[in-house]
């Protein structure tokens, strides 16, 4: 019977010793290179990798954050422009690797190239819901369009009326969100809807 009580108060001093941890890094080169190991903190039990990928003209830019996360959402957003994917994983240092690049799915979307909104986007991953959001910058509405995942969906409730979104919808079907052309620069609104689903 002392054998089975010492057994077990070691099994919970052992346990109780061991802290969750992840891959931490935030890079502005997309390059994770340099990646340290975080302790993470009480509450937070998943690893998280998010990417975003911008292009202008010939120029693309991609950030990269790894970090500890109190909740595991995976979601991806594609602008045709931009695309921001976020994966997790709940198992000790589980996001060392980057996830690999998501395949088209089938799905197609309309997207906004800043002349024009009836362009057609392949939707990659778990991107299964065609997204339109416009913002109020400068005076006027700029239009984004593409694919995004349900889980991003789910969260446009929660943006209206942040970044000076005016309105975001979601719908199911293949090239749902509508063409109508436009003549704005998308950027800012590209980079609000970034941010907000980074860092939210």
């Amino acid at each position: 019977m002392d054998l089975q009580i010492s057994v077990f108060l070691l099994f919970i001093l052992f346990t109780a010793g061991h802290s969750f941890r992840c891959y931490e890094c935030n890079s502005l080169t997309g390059s994770c290179a340099g990646q340290t190991v975080k302790t993470c903190p009480i509450g937070s039990s998943y690893c998280v990798t998010s990417t975003a990928v911008v292009k202008v003209g010939d120029t693309s830019t991609k950030v990269k954050i790894k970090d500890c996360a109190p909740a595991c959402q995976s979601v991806s957003m594609n602008t045709g422009l931009s695309v921001v994917t976020s994966s997790c994983c709940n198992t000790d240092q589980c996001n060392a690797q980057d996830p690999p690049d998501p395949n088209p799915n089938g799905k197609k979307c309309f997207y906004c190239d800043g002349q024009s909104c009836s362009n057609i986007l392949n939707c990659l991953g778990t991107e299964d819901h065609c997204i339109k959001a416009t913002v109020a910058y400068g005076g006027q509405s700029v239009s984004v369009k593409g694919c995004a995942s349900k889980s991003i969906c789910d969260a446009t409730e929660s943006v209206h009326n942040v970044h000076n979104i005016e309105s975001i919808s979601c719908c199911e079907g293949n090239l749902c969100n509508g063409a109508q052309s436009v003549s704005q620069s998308f950027l800012f609104l590209c980079c609000s809807l970034l941010s907000y689903f980074l860092l939210h």
